[in-house]
């Protein structure tokens, strides 16, 4: 039997203005639901493994990422924050937020959203300086182009050419909602992540879909997609659910209706909670 441990806590977005961190508003879901049946490998305890809080980076990079990486099953509740990229921040930014996320609000990730334009070689500097694992996106858009492979190629590239890529680097998703947004068959999709993993097998690094449950419900489940993937990043909020009317008629969407499908069909892979708000405050 599988028992879930929730987590009700949501993240805290930093809203940025003229280049600063202003008041925290509620922006970004990276949370996660624990799953304690034993599944995940053999790994240091906190804090000797990333990106725990109070981990310290070594001076000289390891030989590989195994042993490196914390449990997953002892990761849960809030994580970090969802991170948009195409303000093409300069390094400086990146490390003063970057800090910011990780010292501030004891953050362990950050998640890029949408286009990642500058050189991905900033943000691997600026997670390592602060102790941050990434998940790194490549990015479908909405405009139906093909643009995402030249997307997947540049990210592919840079994970294997910087040494440090696959230490900060916790995973790979193909988002967001490419499914929702019918930007490939579903098997096409699984396809893509079958590949992609075994371009990143020897990074060590995972390979997952940021989507709806809704997206996997209108194309019959998309099980090829759900047994494809190494973990499962859950776009949540119900914006599109018509019943949704107020967080009351809301939060039983969210939990006896969205979660209930990927406990039901996620064969026990771990679980994150991953958007960014529609809303701006």
């Amino acid at each position: 039997m599988v028992h879930l441990s929730y987590s009700l806590l949501v993240a805290v977005g930093a809203c940025l203005l003229r280049g600063t961190l202003a008041h925290p508003v509620v922006d970004a879901v990276l949370t996660e639901v624990h799953e304690l049946n034993g599944r995940d490998g053999i790994a240091l305890p906190a804090p000797f493994c990333f990106p725990a809080l109070g981990f310290v980076m070594p001076p000289v990079l390891p030989p590989d990422n195994t042993l490196w990486w914390c449990d997953p099953s002892t990761e849960y509740a809030f994580v970090g924050f969802s991170y948009e990229v195409t303000a093409c921040q300069t390094p400086e930014q990146l490390h003063r937020e970057f800090a910011d996320i990780r010292y501030h609000f004891d953050s362990r990730y950050v998640r890029l959203c949408v286009v990642l334009r500058h050189h991905s070689d900033d943000i691997v500097d600026a997670a390592w300086d602060n102790g941050l694992g990434v998940h790194a996106l490549v990015w479908f858009g909405f405009d139906g182009s093909d643009i995402w492979i030249t997307r997947r190629d540049t990210l592919f590239a840079s994970l294997h050419a910087n040494p440090r890529a696959k230490f900060i680097t916790r995973g790979v998703q193909f988002g967001s909602e490419p499914l929702y947004d019918d930007v490939l068959p579903h098997q096409q999709l699984a396809e893509q992540v079958i590949l992609a993993k075994q371009n990143l097998s020897r990074l060590n690094i995972p390979v997952t879909v940021s989507e709806l449950a809704y997206g996997y419900e209108e194309r019959g489940g998309a099980q090829d997609v759900l047994d494809a993937i190494d973990f499962i990043n859950i776009h949540m909020l119900p914006f599109f659910d018509q019943d949704a009317s107020t967080a009351n008629a809301s939060w039983p969407i969210v939990i006896d209706k969205n979660l209930d499908f990927f406990i039901d069909h996620g064969n026990g892979k771990k679980m994150y909670w991953d958007e960014v708000s529609r809303l701006h405050l």
